[in-house]
């Protein structure tokens, strides 16, 4: 990596900034004044600003608990996104993992390790997204089976991966999914003659939405919570 772009990447500072630095040789590698930005940097090196070192950030991964109102999306011009709650260095470098639609609450994935989201939501992956649901109309005796067997989206010949269901009374059930279709949860429960009256995801894979978090706050996941991802 070019020694501008590793400052840079490692700081708040523009390239513009950088190039001022490296001029009034106040930059050094491996405790040599550095004269040029386009000098190649690996990562032993050691790489100092006034004589105080600085590194690049590893791999950041964090849980949002996602509000309504919210949209999953790095920016758009009607509506507060998800990143905007990410109050964190150079966040415009972070994607989301797994999309929820606007008015659905819950665990949102945060990360910039492009192939930590990648197996997270690769069609392959088989992760679990764990949804608690209230319906508009009581539950019916027959969803579990239907569920199992593999629902039939309006406009779509494969069937959805059979999900599970677990009854928390009439008009609320916990409903475990495998994929991603779009709108899959709203849908699979309209072929079914019901109507979800609110959405909210609070696991995904074995990483399960911290109850401590308020709506709109996040954290760093923890070392196992990232390692559940392979």
């Amino acid at each position: 990596m070019r020694l501008d772009k590793y400052i840079s990447n490692a700081t708040d500072l523009s390239r513009t900034d950088v190039k001022k630095l490296i001029k009034a040789r106040q930059v050094s590698v491996d405790d040599k004044i550095a004269s040029s930005g386009a000098q190649k940097i690996i990562s032993e090196q050691v790489v100092a600003i006034e004589g105080s070192p600085i590194k690049l950030a590893g791999k950041r991964y964090f849980m949002l608990n996602k509000p309504a109102g919210v949209v999953s999306a790095a920016k758009d011009h009607l509506n507060p996104t998800a990143l905007e709650l990410i109050y964190e260095h150079r966040s415009e470098q972070l994607q989301i993992a797994g999309r929820l639609d606007i008015d659905t609450t819950g665990l949102l994935l945060i990360t910039d390790d492009g192939q930590w989201n990648h197996r997270l939501t690769s069609p392959r992956s088989d992760c679990k997204k764990i949804y608690a649901l209230e319906l508009e109309n009581p539950v019916g005796a027959d969803y579990a089976t239907r569920l199992s067997a593999g629902i039939v989206l309006e406009g779509e010949r494969r069937r959805c991966r059979p999900a599970t269901m677990q009854v928390i009374d009439d008009y609320h059930i916990h409903l475990s999914i495998s994929e991603g279709k779009y709108h899959q949860v709203k849908r699979m429960m309209a072929t079914l003659g019901n109507e979800v009256v609110s959405l909210h995801r609070f696991q995904v894979g074995d990483i399960v939405l911290d109850q401590g978090l308020a709506p709109g706050d996040y954290r760093p996941l923890t070392a196992a919570e990232i390692a559940s991802i392979l």
